[in-house]
């Protein structure tokens, strides 16, 4: 099969196109045919070794001291079942029994994330069942893998750390990216008062998304504004604690999905961080509202896995806007279900 690399921490181009061999499915896992996955800005910092303040010498002994220690990067995965491993036993079959994905078959439509086995970056990747939610047939690859990263995250954040409700304020700072996005939407979805930051180019998007406010950060800086709010959600690290708790209204939260080492130690009372869980039975719920065309999944055009590179290139610009795809199936051999609608790129 084909793979990207990343052998040693850089920049873009240190992700090279190789040949590896095609991996085979473990019990309880299968193979999928990975049809459309996403670059994200999990991905660029590891590419890059390139991890939040604080957090430089422990990551590296996660991810390995001079390059990944698994060169496949990736971890969302949008395609289709092509085989199928030994049943599981024990409690790893216990685990199994009731998940999404426990009864898929081959040529099922599926999607889900990696975690720190990463490899979606690959024509083929080996993924255990338990991490998988089928697609439903109205949504496409390129929408099943654009939810997941974002809206995974969104939702973890607005739900379980924040407690959302309808009639809460909320402030969405970066909501032109994979997790803001899919924040406004959600917050709009829960029935939120939603005020959305971004750059002044991305202002109609948020709009489009249903953002009752949009400000431009370079006139409106976050930390100045005398607004305050429920839940203060910060996707891209403009915020610290100290300035962003002035910005909450009484039993608010504040929400930092980006966040040093020492903050996430010292979170604590209305300051709330950390990683968001990989759950199957969340990305169900979000392609739902997907399908159902409650929640929109915003991306850039998609890049041929040779193209990564040029993908990585645009993270690092930090000029992304939504979600980044890219197929790694050649497009000679690419084929879309009938039934599956047309991909979406933002206007």
């Amino acid at each position: 099969m084909r793979a990207v690399v990343v052998e040693r921490y850089g920049p873009p181009e240190v992700a090279r196109l190789v040949e590896r061999p095609d991996p085979v499915p473990g019990p309880g896992q299968v193979l999928v045919r990975v049809e459309a996955s996403t670059v994200n800005s999990g991905d660029a910092r590891i590419r890059a070794g390139r991890f939040p303040d604080g957090f430089g010498a422990v990551a590296r002994l996660a991810f390995g001291f001079r390059g990944p220690r698994r060169p496949v990067l990736g971890n969302v995965v949008s395609g289709v079942v092509v085989a199928v491993g030994p049943e599981p036993r024990g409690r790893a079959a216990a685990r199994l029994a009731g998940a999404p994905g426990a009864r898929l078959a081959i040529g099922d439509r599926v999607c889900g994330m990696t975690g720190v086995a990463m490899g979606a970056h690959a024509e083929l990747v080996a993924i255990a069942r338990g991490k998988l939610a089928p697609i439903p047939a109205d949504v496409s690859f390129d929408d099943a893998a654009g939810v997941l990263f974002g809206g995974s995250t969104a939702l973890h954040y607005l739900t379980d750390k924040g407690g959302v409700r309808a009639g809460h304020r909320v402030l969405v700072i970066g909501a032109s990216g994979a997790v803001g996005t899919s924040a406004v939407q959600l917050a709009k979805h829960f029935g939120a008062q939603v005020t959305a930051v971004s750059s002044a180019r991305n202002a109609a998007l948020a709009t489009e998304l249903g953002a009752d406010r949009v400000l431009d950060y370079r006139e409106t800086p976050p930390e100045e504004l005398d607004d305050r709010f429920d839940l203060v959600l910060d996707t891209v690290g403009a915020l610290s604690p100290a300035t962003g708790r002035p910005l909450l209204a009484d039993g608010g939260r504040l929400l930092l999905v980006v966040a040093s080492l020492g903050e996430t130690i010292t979170a604590r009372g209305p300051v709330k961080t950390g990683p968001a869980p990989e759950r199957a039975e969340s990305f169900a719920s979000l392609l739902e509202l997907v399908a159902a065309g409650r929640l929109r999944v915003v991306h850039e055009a998609a890049l041929p896995l040779d193209r990564i590179a040029e993908a990585y290139a645009l993270v690092d610009s930090g000029r992304k806007v939504g979600n980044l795809v890219v197929h790694p199936q050649p497009a000679s051999t690419r084929r879309r279900p009938a039934q599956q609608r047309p991909e979406r790129t933002p206007s």
